[in-house]
């Protein structure tokens, strides 16, 4: 028996990089071997086992076969012949299939070194369109590495293109792409998976609204970059890496695809079009609730955010009553922190000043600094309790409008 690191560790020690996890490939072993050595066995589709001590993964080395469609559609095999050149060759580029035998020595034999080198992100082999999965990932190790000069091989976008063709993406479950999603929306370049997945066709599969605004024009006085696609990228790019803040932002302007053409490049009333939009994709990805209720309130409200020193104080009060933010200051934090994204998302006023983001936090303070204890002592009781509480907190915001204006 034989145990070898594989996959990212191999991959980000050549690159330089940190590793943070290990994974191994055992080969010879068997199901009996690893439990006789005290390892754990976890899950039921793949023969993955814990270490005793340190808690990695140990699989062993296997075989897969197609059978049905999707991420799911496999047989396993996992006889003690098979060799690490066989499992190596059902990993997805070749740059995840180097391994490294307990000596250091390295074992490539689809040549992942030399794609290091040339920064390609390469298929292994043809068995690569067996799971349509993999045209997330390797949108996802685009967005990873793309600072550091990867770009997705020809011949592996074309093949990516095909299976969008083929129809292999339809059968993705929410649960994988959700999981795919939420973890290229924190690398250093998520626009850059968004582009990606568009050059294969497999966007207007998986996120049609995303699609849509692509060759959608906006007023160029506010919008030089015109394209509502391009600007949505271009938010991306300047959002902070938080999930919550690049997932509010990337769908925060879903409404602009569904302006009548004779009123373009207008788009009155976006905001409220497109939060149906939002909700139908965070329905269909199954996302957790506080980040529907972010991305929700973004759409809604991004340009209150944007106008908010033209907006009355009630006007500003309802928006906070909206955003629940009073209650939960964090999300407010990151509804300030997508709509300057948004607002620095423009080509050529990525460093725009953004003072909303001050004012309308110092607004929410004043608001939540009145409370209703002082109101109850003074008789208040009931819907006026509640009349006096909104009465008191509007005028609060009032003078925070005043120094701000002063």
């Amino acid at each position: 028996m034989k145990i070898y690191l594989v996959g990212g560790a191999v991959r980000d020690k050549l690159l330089n990089r940190p590793v943070n996890e290990h994974d191994w490939v055992v080969v010879g072993g068997n199901h009996e071997h690893m439990l006789n050595l005290g390892f754990s066995p976890v899950g039921k589709d793949f023969p993955v086992f814990l270490h005793p001590e340190t808690g990695e993964e140990y699989a062993l080395a296997r075989t897969e076969r197609k059978s049905g469609h999707g991420y799911g559609g496999f047989s396993v095999n996992t006889d003690a012949s098979i060799t690490l050149e066989e499992d190596l060759l059902r990993r997805d580029l070749t740059i995840n299939a180097i391994a490294e035998s307990e000596d250091g020595a390295l074992v490539d034999p689809y040549g992942g070194q030399a794609d290091l080198e040339a920064r390609l992100l390469r298929h292994v082999s043809p068995a690569f369109a067996e799971d349509p999965l993999r045209i997330l990932r390797v949108a996802r190790f685009a967005a990873r590495y793309h600072h550091l000069g990867f770009t997705v091989a020809a011949e592996t976008m074309a093949l990516m293109r095909q299976m969008v063709e083929d129809g292999e993406v339809e059968y993705l479950v929410a649960e994988r792409i959700w999981k795919e999603v939420s973890r290229a929306l924190t690398e250093p370049d998520p626009d850059v998976f968004i582009q990606v997945l568009r050059d294969c066709g497999a966007l207007f599969v998986l996120l049609p609204e995303l699609e849509n605004l692509f060759g959608v024009p906006q007023p160029p006085r506010h919008h030089p970059e015109v394209d509502t696609g391009e600007h949505v990228l271009l938010a991306l790019r300047n959002a902070p890496a938080e999930l919550p803040v690049r997932f509010a932002v990337l769908l925060h302007d879903l409404g602009k695809g569904l302006t009548p053409e004779e009123v373009l490049p207008s788009h009155h009333g976006h905001e409220s079009a497109g939060v149906p939009l939002v909700k139908a994709v965070c329905e269909r990805w199954r996302t957790p609730k506080d980040l529907t209720a972010l991305a929700v309130g973004v759409c809604e409200y991004h340009l209150h955010c944007h106008r908010a020193f033209e907006l009355r104080s009630q006007t500003i009060m309802k928006m906070i009553r909206s955003l629940d933010a009073l209650r939960r200051p964090e999300r407010f934090e990151n509804f300030l922190r997508a709509c300057e994204a948004d607002a620095r998302g423009r080509q050529g006023l990525e460093n725009r000043d953004y003072p909303q983001v001050n004012f309308l936090r110092a607004a929410r303070e004043a608001a939540a600094a009145v409370t209703a204890e002082e109101l109850i002592k003074q008789g208040y009781q009931g819907a006026k309790l509640g009349q006096a509480l909104d009465r008191e907190r509007i005028e609060a915001i009032a003078k925070i409008k005043d120094e701000y204006s002063a």
